[in-house]
């Protein structure tokens, strides 16, 4: 898994409460035995009119969402089922971190697994990091899982709530299998001292 240390890039604002895993990956798209092409139907309802000509109001259709690996959204990001192509999906498409008030646990720890930061804003930040992506599109900012910070190109900061376990295994580029394999020799030591 790839480290996560610092990231800029401009911003794609969802602003919706409520995103569901269905929402973020639609069931259809769940045909795939690997995790190539999933980013096709990332938001494919919102993504694409009934005729399957994309949405041009969609965030992630305008000019200024290509270069963009931040999504902002509302709360409760990735409810619904567990499935953990919706992050699959979110990472096909470039994202590297989801900027929220609150996340569905298993979406949470799903994005952790997979190397996607899930930063969790209190209110007051949210609604000033929207306002600022409104009336700042397609610039970047930076998000930084050392300092638990997200910058403004003006030097304005603002914190972010990670846990203190998922935060070191982002830094590390460490999924939970390789975090126990790294104390494999502490792990076999203390089983032979207790089997006696």
């Amino acid at each position: 898994m790839q480290p996560f240390t610092q990231l800029t890039s401009p911003v794609v604002l969802l602003p919706r409460a409520d995103v569901n895993t269905d929402d973020i990956i639609p069931a259809q798209y769940l045909k795939v035995t690997d995790k190539a092409g999933l980013a096709r139907g990332l938001f494919a309802r919102w993504r694409y009119r009934e005729d399957g000509t994309p949405n041009p109001d969609f965030p992630l259709n305008r000019p200024e969402a290509r270069e963009a690996r931040i999504l902002l959204t509302g709360p409760n990001f990735g409810s619904g089922s567990s499935r953990e192509h919706a992050v699959w999906a979110l990472m096909q498409w470039g994202f590297r971190a989801v900027l929220a008030p609150s996340f569905s646990d298993i979406f949470y720890n799903n994005a952790v697994k997979n190397g996607l930061l899930p930063a969790q804003l209190d209110e007051g930040t949210h609604a000033a990091l929207v306002a600022w992506v409104e009336a700042h599109p397609g610039e970047a900012i930076t998000v930084d899982l050392e300092t638990r910070e997200i910058r403004l190109p003006d030097g304005t900061t603002f914190p972010f709530h990670i846990d203190d376990f998922s935060r070191q295994c982002l830094l590390q580029g460490l999924d939970e299998l390789d975090f126990l394999l790294r104390h494999e020799d502490r792990i076999r030591a203390y089983e032979q001292a207790h089997h006696k």
